[in-house]
């Protein structure tokens, strides 16, 4: 009788332990950062948590920025345009990428996204899981971003 209570505790710890694991791996809402976190991003740019670390800086040479932004569950960026164009990886996380007049895409990790020159758009991290991406500025010699007005949230919400 003992032996057997030892055993059942013993499965009821296991399962436990389980649960929680498939738990927290089921709703991520930290990430598996490969970057430094960075500073958060201005309240005028964005919606909910946003950070931003540079990578690159931008020189005469080069003429591009990376960085890294990781975006908390539900943050996301103003509309906005790049004069020479933006490109993203999505390096962890689940989100949503949209150019203006075209349906919202859901993006997740391994995703690469072009967003065209001057073309309307924003990116952010889904409602239950942040997202962290990439972005890639070239051509930086013709401006680097125009911050436009928030995403609404009936446009975040929009399937």
């Amino acid at each position: 009788m003992k032996s057997l209570i030892i055993s059942a505790i013993s499965s009821l710890a296991l399962l436990t332990t389980s649960c929680e694991q498939n738990k927290s791996e089921n709703n991520k809402t930290e990430l598996n950062a490969i970057f430094p976190k960075g500073e958060k991003g201005p309240a005028e740019n964005f919606t909910g948590n946003a950070w931003a670390a540079p990578l690159v800086d931008d020189d005469s040479t080069y003429n591009t920025v990376i960085g890294n932004v990781y975006f908390e569950p539900g943050a996301r960026s103003n509309w906005h345009r790049h004069p020479s164009g933006q490109i993203l990886i999505i390096t962890d996380g689940v989100g949503y990428h949209q150019l203006k007049g075209q349906p919202k895409q859901t993006i997740k990790k391994g995703d690469v996204v072009k967003c065209p020159p001057n073309v309307e758009h924003w990116h952010g991290a889904s409602p239950d899981t942040g997202m962290q991406q990439l972005y890639i500025l070239p051509k930086t010699e013709n401006g680097i971003v125009t911050w436009l007005q928030k995403v609404t949230d009936e446009e975040y919400n929009n399937r």
